[in-house]
C-alpha cells in the first residue's frame, strides 16, 4: 500500500519553525548562563590553585634562602679553617728558615723599650 503524503499546512509549519527558533533560542539561553555559572567556578579553581602555587612557590624560595645561608656560614667556616693552617704553616716555614714570628719581634720590641726606660732614669 502506498502511504498518502501530509498535506502541507502553511500555519502548522510557521508554528513548527517558531517552537524551533525558540528551542533552539532558550538552549543557547541556557548554555550561555552554563558556561557563564561554570566560569566563574573554573575562574575560582584558578585562582585558588594559583594561591597554592604561589605558597609553594615561596616555600621553596625560603628554604633554598635558608640553605643558601647555611652553606655560606659553612664556607666561611671552612675558609677560617683554612686560613689558621696556612698561618701555621707559613709560620712554621718562616721558623724553619730562621726568621723570628711576630711574637718574637714584639718581645724584643718590649725588651728594647725596657732597657731604653732604664737607660733613660740612669741619664737622670
Amino acid at each position: 500500500m502506498a502511504s498518502i503524503p501530509p498535506e502541507f499546512d502553511p500555519q502548522q509549519m510557521s508554528q513548527r519553525m517558531k517552537d524551533s527558533a525558540q528551542h533552539i533560542w532558550l538552549a543557547g539561553l541556557g548554555a550561555f548562563a552554563k558556561a557563564q555559572e561554570e566560569g566563574g567556578k573554573v575562574f575560582e579553581n584558578l585562582v585558588k590553585e594559583g594561591s597554592h602555587l604561589q605558597q609553594t612557590t615561596q616555600q621553596a624560595q625560603a628554604k633554598m634562602t635558608e640553605a643558601a645561608e647555611k652553606m655560606g656560614q659553612m664556607a666561611s667556616g671552612q675558609m677560617d679553617k683554612l686560613e689558621g693552617i696556612f698561618e701555621e704553616r707559613v709560620a712554621k716555614a718562616l721558623k724553619s728558615m730562621g726568621l723570628p714570628s711576630a711574637e718574637d719581634v714584639a718581645a724584643l720590641q718590649a725588651r728594647v723599650e725596657q732597657l731604653e726606660k732604664q737607660l733613660a732614669e740612669r741619664k737622670s
